[in-house]
């Protein structure tokens, strides 16, 4: 089968290429997804290029990347299960995530699919799972958002900008989100309340928030914890950052500073959770919230599409489909 495989660290159109490979063989507990659409996320390109340099003492790698396969989030149909899999069977279509998305086929465990919902359609739910459950993940778990909340989401046209606005404008809060200029009407179009075009106006703006989802954008962690109120909460959920070590300097420096404040500051990362992905995929057949689809590469121009993501921040997300 055809698979995007990685054997060295650099820019995507340079170390990734399409490659035949042995089509995986599920275990007891896994199950084989033929891949029909697949999501690109900035996870993959960090991890396609090694950065910042801390990430490859955590379990990517050193000098090459351990993994040498690419993407996490699919939709596609359940080929073949293990003789222990309970929960999907052979000819279900399914939302899946794991290692080595980009390809003709992957395998997962389980645990890790659920049943796609008649309706949606394979592209939109594969932009579903990492960028979803982030967006809900950080809204509700980390921010308490609710009815009445004040919240300001950066980086709000991204992947998980675009989802965020929509979960925290259907939870009952006041949104104002911010992104570049090309961006503007589609955050608008998504629900928010106040648009903030950070090339040109004041990011954070007014306030005060009570929640800040900071996803990307050049604001300073400073001004935003500034712009909350005095029991307000700031969520860290971008990779951006110098080469080294990416944000931490900056979200410790953060986390140091709120232990003498009222306020909370934290960096955040999602996991992608069976429970939440079902709401999420469920959510998006009824109509209630849309995934954002800005463009979609065939899977002969995978590196590109990666490189795509790379190169800037799309509005939405980017799909690979086979």
């Amino acid at each position: 089968m055809k698979a995007l495989v990685q054997h060295e660290y650099g820019w995507p159109t340079d170390v990734l290429r399409l490659a035949d490979v042995p089509e995986p063989v599920p275990g007891d507990t896994e199950v084989l997804v033929r891949v029909r659409a697949a999501a690109v996320n900035a996870a993959d390109w960090h991890l396609v290029r090694g950065l910042p340099l801390v990430m490859r003492g955590t379990g990517s790698g050193l000098r090459r990347p351990r993994r040498g396969r690419v993407g996490s989030d699919a939709a596609g149909t359940v080929e073949a299960v293990g003789r222990a899999v309970t929960r999907v069977s052979p000819g279900d279509e399914v939302v899946a995530w794991g290692a080595g998305a980009l390809a003709e086929a992957m395998v997962v465990g389980q645990d890790d699919v659920v049943l796609r919902p008649e309706g949606l359609d394979p592209v939109a739910a594969a932009a579903v799972p990492l960028a979803g459950t982030t967006a809900l993940q950080g809204l509700r778990d980390e921010g308490a958002v609710g009815e009445g909340t004040r919240v300001l989401v950066t980086g709000s046209s991204g992947g998980v900008g675009t989802f965020a606005v929509q979960l925290a404008v259907a939870a009952g809060a006041t949104v104002t989100a911010s992104c570049g200029t090309p961006n503007v009407d589609l955050v608008r179009g998504l629900g928010a309340h106040h648009v903030l075009d950070h090339t040109r106006d004041d990011v954070p703006g007014a306030g005060p928030y009570d929640v800040v989802l900071h996803l990307a954008g050049p604001t300073s962690l400073r001004a935003m914890s500034r712009a909350l109120t005095p029991t307000g909460v700031l969520v860290v959920a971008s990779g951006d950052g110098g080469r080294w070590l990416g944000p931490l300097p900056v979200v410790l420096r953060a986390a140091v500073s709120s232990l003498v404040s009222s306020r909370r500051a934290g960096f955040f990362l999602a996991r992608t959770t069976r429970e939440d992905v079902q709401l999420l995929v469920e959510r998006a057949a009824e109509g209630s919230l849309r995934p954002v689809v800005s463009r979609t590469f065939d899977l002969s121009r995978a590196a590109e599409a990666v490189a795509h993501v790379a190169a800037g921040h799309p509005g939405g997300k980017v799909v690979v489909t086979t």
